[in-house]
């Protein structure tokens, strides 16, 4: 709101006086007679936090802390994050056994790159939990005004100072800094506006008041002697109850929700208020609800779990090989006391060399295998993955076409673990209120006495008559009674800007801002709200002059959705009692008096046809009150309010249905939700990519169905399958009162109906007929059953289109457990209300949208976003780029690591299963920590296929993911089997063109270091240049960490060579000294390196040709033609689009 808007009097307004204020003044009830006993034990002494019985009760002070590690636990709990998966257990356990006489290799090389590894990781750790460090820091070090009972003043004190039973001061749009006890306000009856979107995400202002004992502590000076004792509820983390008692002046009074401000909520329209501590720091309730949000792991992680489990299974199996060849020939070396291997000494061997005990040897040997070919498990796979998430993360945050201007809103990735799951979604759960629509709505119709006003064409009034073949036009006219104008604004608190003279309005709902914004635009215009009445500048229809009209405001009868109804009670300045009515139509045309019914006909038409065209429709009816009538029922209205029984809420809304009766109708309203920008275009390209939109939506079927032909979900020419009860021989039926027997036909109507539907779908199935499935709550309730859900489900995945009307918060929940179950695919689902919380949190994808109902949706969600058309973007570019990089990454790194794993095997093999390793040891440490890493995150983070545009414009790329093409089990294998294949290349090439001939020019043959240099340098050629091969889209920085990683590797040979041998055993000068001047190694470095990649550059230049993938097709396109003739050609109709060529190829 503008700066400088002012209440003029704040304490005039005594709100407190109205029913729907009053009746929610604490009462005693039975919760309060627990009070005392387990789980209601607190006792707070207000304003006395140092006295002897408070400091006995050591409460916890205000320091909150969000962390999730300390100083002192975040090495042993990192460390047992880490250890928790299995491949780093793996690793810690050989590198235990690494210090013991079975090691193939030193126990540092092994240490060094685990260290970095899970060092790195809890680096990332640690900068993560240092900013939410940060954040506390801030927090805690907030100021308020606390009263200083030795200063006898209020003194600015840091929140983290704060203690139970304090005295404070909250200013206007000030954060509470913690769960307070309402005293008093800058208002004479104490209440206060407070806002919630930091607790539950709404924006709406709630009311709180304090109890009238205490109301009257408006000055500091009041304080001076202000005692008393407040005994309530243990801390808990339940937002919406709160029961306790104040004793004050030896009166005892009850404390409910109402008098209760809850930390981190923000004062809002009051200028200050008291309020006494009750609960600190991590006792108060928001950080009672701080719990992470339900965990969810991504298909692809899953599955990399099972290969890894292969893995290890392959490592047992070649451990177990070699160990019973090595226990064969060990045991072969001495037979019948001759020596066979002489040259070992088996005959003063170890006994990890004795024949004698040939099958222990076997069995150490098989524990030296498990290390020795621990290398085709990549120890910085999970490092590499998180590192390349959280960059992928950090392009959504920052991708400037998700960026809203009008909210300021970008979209933000709140976790990083499901970004390759946004390129295989197959279904979205989609709300359809502030969602798919803007939940800013206008007042566009409304009928008065049975005419309708009103001609404009609403969005879905235009897709209607687009339909249905006609042409549309435009035009708007309206008028309104006072009646409405002011049975309507009651809600809402009018603000006057002190330099424009400018009223804007607080409401609690889009709806109400849109009839208070609508009767002033009429000409009734709601300009004062003082402590018992409401003042309207009106339009006089005779003189046509605005005059001043003050309406006594008497009662408020709240809206709940069980009343499905609000009413107020005034009296006008020619003293006539008027109650003024709105609701739903299913509740206010039964209310009618035998004379109110006198336009009911027409009004039910105009509602029927503003419900058909998009709209929310709501029914005004007045009454007329006698005095006698009123003061009747305002007696048994008191006296249920003052009811202390379980069920006073029944009470009070059993008389106020007395009084809501008889009442003569007005006509109907009807405000517009207008569709977000871009939605129908985004539905449609999320169609194309193969993804199916299930709509659920508290909306009536009329609204909803014309809605979805507005947004594309329902097409032309789709044949609707509509799953209803509402039919004359159900309702019939509900008259007769039988519930058993209107249940049991519920279920069988439904069940005929989709059973009947379903055969129908499965009919038209070859055919090109497309269906739209449409269904009531009450239909989807039965639908929902056990015995039902598989058939409805069937009938469901049969139809293009679902359209689920009236349809509850735990409904679309369970739709989307049915969905995500049942189909074993990924789902999503997206909406921005608190009613959303449910199905976001099902789904495999939450998204929220940051929209008008807060944004509670938002912090249950995966990803935010702030419209429903930069859900295309998020799916189509940044899912169809994460899913391919990371599942390349993850099949790159099983290749690599089974092409230098198995060489070992090879090797070993050929020494007669000895263990010995081919490599220097710190070649095989360095191996996936400095010379493969870099490329393989560069490919993570980089890569594309085709630009954003092209995902874009052509939505069947999306298929890739849908179908799980880039990572099914066949291509996996297909990875592994290239990785095989490449070792038996690589070792089995440079053997044999090293073996029986001089190497150096000395003439002395290749020893094992020369074979072993030679070997490694073929396997950084053939994997980095694999990964060449792999990228689709170069920039310097691949470039950069594909041929840096080939030549640090020269330059570690170099530096680590020149140590002295002690140390770099077997690598002392070997590049230098005998590699380098040798053509033999430079010559057999580019035959193995050719030759390993002859095998994939076949199988790609074949597939390129005869089997292309989307990709491949827009790639070929577009080295043939430049963009320009593309689009000529196209046309021109000379050639075959590249949509024309996928769409074939789909």
């Amino acid at each position: 709101m503008a700066g400088g808007v002012r209440r003029k009097k704040t304490k005039a307004l005594c709100l407190s006086k109205l029913y729907s204020f009053a009746c929610l003044s604490s009462s005693f009830n039975e919760d309060h007679s627990r009070i005392g006993q387990l789980g209601f034990s607190r006792v707070v002494y207000c304003n006395d936090p140092d006295g002897p019985e408070a400091i006995q009760l050591m409460y916890k002070g205000n320091y909150v802390s969000t962390t999730k590690y300390t100083a002192a636990n975040f090495i042993p709990k990192s460390l047992f994050e880490q250890f928790r998966r299995v491949a780093n257990m793996y690793f810690v356990v050989v590198a235990c056994v690494s210090f013991s006489p079975l090691a193939p290799y030193t126990a540092v090389s092994v240490l060094v790159p685990l260290i970095v590894v899970i060092g790195a990781t809890m680096a990332k750790e640690a900068v993560e939990d240092w900013r939410r460090k940060k954040q506390d820091i801030e927090a805690n070090n907030r100021e308020v005004e606390v009263y200083d009972s030795n200063g006898k003043t209020f003194t600015k004190t840091k929140w983290k100072k704060l203690r139970v039973g304090n005295v404070v001061k909250v200013y206007k749009d000030g954060y509470f800094p913690a769960d307070l006890l309402l005293l008093s306000s800058s208002y004479e009856d104490g209440i206060c506006y407070v806002e919630t979107a930091n607790l539950d995400g709404e924006t709406n202002l709630k009311l709180k008041h304090s109890l009238e004992a205490t109301a009257s502590l408006q000055a500091e000076s009041f304080f001076l002697e202000f005692k008393a004792a407040v005994k309530c509820e243990d801390p808990n983390e339940n937002l919406y109850s709160f029961v306790g008692t104040l004793d004050f002046h030896g009166k005892q009074y009850p404390l409910s929700l109402q008098q209760l401000l809850l930390r981190d909520s923000k004062l809002r329209n009051t200028e200050y208020i008291y309020g006494v501590v009750i609960f600190t720091g991590h006792d108060t309730k928001v950080m009672q609800n701080a719990t992470d949000p339900p965990s969810k792991r991504s298909r692809i992680e899953r599955r990399m779990d099972k290969i890894i489990y292969i893995l290890f299974t392959a490592l047992i199996l070649i451990g177990f090989i070699g160990s019973v060849f090595f226990g064969i020939k060990t045991k072969e070396d001495i037979r019948k006391g001759k020596l066979r291997r002489w040259y070992l000494r088996p005959d003063a061997a170890s006994v990890l060399f004795d024949p004698n005990r040939a099958s222990l040897a076997a069995f150490f040997h098989f524990l030296t295998s498990l290390m020795l070919y621990g290398y085709l498990i990549p120890i910085s796979l999970y490092v590499s993955i998180e590192i390349v998430k959280v960059s992928q993360s950090n392009f959504i945050n920052h991708d400037q076409d998700m960026y809203d201007k009008e909210t300021n809103r970008p979209a933000y990735a709140r976790t990083s673990n499901l970004n390759e799951e946004l390129g295989q979604v197959c279904t979205i759960l989609s709300d359809k209120t502030g969602t798919l629509t803007c939940n800013s709505m206008e007042f566009v119709k409304c009928s008065i006495a049975g005419t309708s006003y009103g001609q404009g064409m609403t969005e879905v009034e235009v897709a209607l008559t687009e339909r249905q073949g006609a042409r549309s036009s435009s035009s708007f006219a309206a008028g309104v009674g006072k009646q409405v104008s002011s049975g309507v604004a009651v809600k809402a608190i009018p603000d006057v800007h002190e330099d424009t003279g400018e009223i804007s309005y607080e409401v609690e709902s889009p709806d109400e801002a849109a009839f208070v914004v609508a009767a002033r635009e009429l000409g009734f215009q709601l300009y004062n709200r003082m402590q018992m009445s409401i003042s309207l500048h009106e339009l006089d229809t005779k003189s046509r002059k605005s005059v001043d009209r003050v309406y006594e405001l008497l009662h408020v009868l709240e809206f709940s959705s069980s009343r499905k109804r609000m009413s107020v009670i005034v009296r006008n300045e020619k003293n006539q009692l008027l109650l003024l009515c709105k609701g739903a139509d299913s509740v206010m045309f039964e209310r009618l008096s035998e004379a109110g019914h006198q336009c009911e006909a027409e009004t039910k038409d105009h509602s029927r046809q503003y419900a058909e065209a998009g709209l929310r429709t709501l029914v005004v009816a007045f009454r007329e009150l006698s005095q006698e009538d009123y003061k009747h029922w305002e007696e048994e209205f008191t006296k249920a309010k003052s009811s202390v029984s379980a069920d006073r809420d029944a009470l009070l809304d059993a008389v106020a249905n007395k009084i809501e009766k008889g009442l003569i109708l007005l006509g109907a309203t009807a405000v517009e939700d207008k569709l977000q920008k871009e939605v129908p275009e985004c539905i449609d390209k999320l169609a194309k990519a193969g993804i199916k939109l299930w709509v659920l939506t508290g909306d009536k079927m009329e609204t909803a169905i014309n809605v979805g032909y507005a947004c594309g979900l329902l097409r032309q020419g789709m044949k609707k399958i509509v799953i209803s009860l509402d039919s004359p021989e159900i309702t019939a039926l509900e008259k007769q009162g039988n519930k058993e027997a209107v249940t049991k036909a519920f279920r069988e109507s439904v069940e005929k109906q989709i059973r009947g539907a379903e055969s129908q779908a499965t009919a038209a199935i070859r055919s090109s007929m497309s269906f739209g499935l449409i269904i009531d709550g009450k239909s989807l309730a039965f639908a929902l059953e056990n015995n039902l859900e598989k058939s409805f489900l069937k009938l469901a995945i049969a139809c293009d289109s679902v359209l689920c009307c009236r349809s509850s918060p735990k409904q679309k929940a369970l739709v989307t457990r049915l969905v995500k179950i049942g189909t074993g695919k990924t789902t999503l689902a997206i909406g921005d209300g608190a009613n959303d919380v449910g199905m976001l949190q099902e789904a495999d994808i939450g998204v929220g949208i940051s929209g008008v109902e807060g944004m509670q949706a938002v912090m249950a969600s995966d990803y935010a976003i702030a419209q429903f058309r930069f859900l295309e973007r998020l799916l189509l570019v940044h899912g169809h780029w994460c899913y391919r990089r990371i599942t390349m990454m993850i099949c790159y790194f099983f290749y690599k690591n089974i092409t230098f794993g198995l060489t070992l095997f090879w090797f070993e093999a050929h020494a007669s299963f000895s263990a010995k390793p081919a490599y220097n040891d710190w070649y095989m440490s360095c191996y996936n920590v400095f010379f493969t890493s870099l490329p393989v995150i560069a490919l993570g983070v980089f890569d594309q296929d085709v630009s954003a545009r092209f995902c874009l414009k052509y939505p069947l790329l999306y298929h890739v993911g849908v179908k799980n093409i880039l990572f099914s089990w066949p291509r996996i294998l297909g990875w592994m089997s290239y990785g095989a294949m490449s070792s038996v290349i690589i070792f089995f090439l440079n053997t044999g063109a090293m073996s029986d001939q001089g190497f150096r020019e000395d003439g002395r043959v290749a020893d094992i270091s020369v074979l072993g240099t030679t070997m490694y340098t073929c396997v950084v050629w053939a994997v980095n240049c694999q990964m060449a091969l792999s990228i689709n889209y170069f920039t310097w920085i691949q470039h950069l960490v594909i041929w840096g990683s080939i030549g640090f590797w020269y330059i570690f040979l170099i530096a680590y060579g020149s140590i002295h041998p002690t140390l770099s055993t077997t690598a002392f000068r070997v590049l230098v000294e005998a590699c380098a001047p040798s053509p033999m190694y430079w010559l057999v470095t580019l035959l193995v390196t050719v030759s390993c990649l002859l095998p994939y550059f076949t199988y790609r230049a074949f597939q390129t040709r005869f089997m292309p993938m989307y990709h491949d097709i827009i790639q070929m396109k577009l080295f043939a033609d430049s963009e320009s003739n593309i689009t000529q050609s196209a046309s021109q109709g000379k050639n075959s689009t590249c949509e024309t060529e996928l769409t074939a190829l789909r």
